[in-house]
């Protein structure tokens, strides 16, 4: 099977199942595994990747506005690989592709490609994609064992934290103007071990006020900026670093990018990190490499 992916995740899921070489193409954003580096990329972003937190929203909310994509598409490269399966999504209007533009593009396409949109909202629902996937491609097994092995990895964490003091969170799927976080991340806090307090599961993550925040009162903030990676929120937390010095919590800045945006496999690897940050008696504190602790400036 020919398989094209316009999600990082999706491409994450088709890997896990052991069909990495059926990916015939996938997303500029598409970099784990290491290996589906050099595959041919059908996206491009319209942003500028030297761009602050502020000036990528207010880019995005104006091409919003407009009933724009802030990713291109390469269609004839598209037409040109003869996909039998397109997978993307209609979750978020700013994490890939517009739908109707995938859509479009597919139609036009001689060899009729089946088009599949994946639409979790729940670390169960990524679950489901995994097993949906398995029996599009014809892993229906494999894709079982995937997610047993990932079930076990969160019932072990479960175990871990059980009867702990639930410690009260805030995680900013933004920064500048700050968002809430949403969808999959509430539970994937209250499975480590915390109660998320502006957080609201099942439904998009919004811009919210700084007060907001202050007045949650929480323990750990973890700033898990979308598409970002460690990096590069550590460099956009930075003009924003005296607010969170204010604050009476851990700030925490993890790889937003690698994990808690991406709902594919690697979600679980979120609720480790998650519970490492809330619970390090407990459950590993996570590598550096995926997750900072900001030291406040005295």
């Amino acid at each position: 099977m020919r398989i094209a992916s316009l999600l990082p995740s999706a491409t994450e899921i088709v890997c896990s199942l052991g069909l990495e070489n059926d990916l015939v193409a996938i997303t500029h954003e598409c970099d784990y595994p290491e290996s589906v580096r050099g595959k041919p990329v059908l996206t491009r972003s319209v942003l500028s990747e030297t761009s602050s937190s502020a000036e990528v929203d207010r880019h995005i909310r104006a091409l919003v506005h407009e009933g724009s994509s802030i990713y291109a598409l390469d269609a004839p490269l598209l037409e040109a690989l003869h996909p039998d399966l397109i997978l993307t999504q209609e979750l978020c209007e700013v994490c890939a592709v517009s739908y109707p533009i995938v859509e479009r593009a597919a139609r036009r396409l001689g060899s009729s490609p089946q088009l599949v949109s994946l639409e979790p909202e729940s670390l169960e629902d990524v679950f489901e994609n995994i097993l949906f996937v398995g029996r599009l491609v014809g892993r229906p097994d494999a894709a079982k064992q995937v997610c047993d092995a990932l079930r076990r990895r969160v019932a072990a964490v479960q175990q871990r934290v059980a009867g702990r003091t639930r410690r009260k969170v805030v995680c900013l799927e933004w920064i500048d103007p700050p968002f809430n976080c949403g969808h999959w991340t509430p539970e994937l806090v209250t499975i480590a071990g915390g109660d998320e307090r502006l957080g609201v599961a099942r439904h998009a993550a919004h811009a919210i006020d700084w007060q907001q925040v202050i007045d949650a009162d929480p323990e750990v903030v973890v700033v898990m900026a979308c598409g970002f990676t460690l990096d590069r929120s550590l460099r956009e937390l930075e003009t924003a670093r005296g607010r969170f010095d204010a604050l009476a919590a851990q700030t925490w800045v993890v790889d937003g990018n690698a994990f808690f945006s991406r709902p594919g496999p690697r979600l679980v690897d979120s609720v480790e990190i998650m519970a490492g940050i809330l619970h390090p008696s407990a459950v590993d504190p996570p590598p550096r490499s995926v997750a900072r602790r900001l030291q406040p400036v005295r």
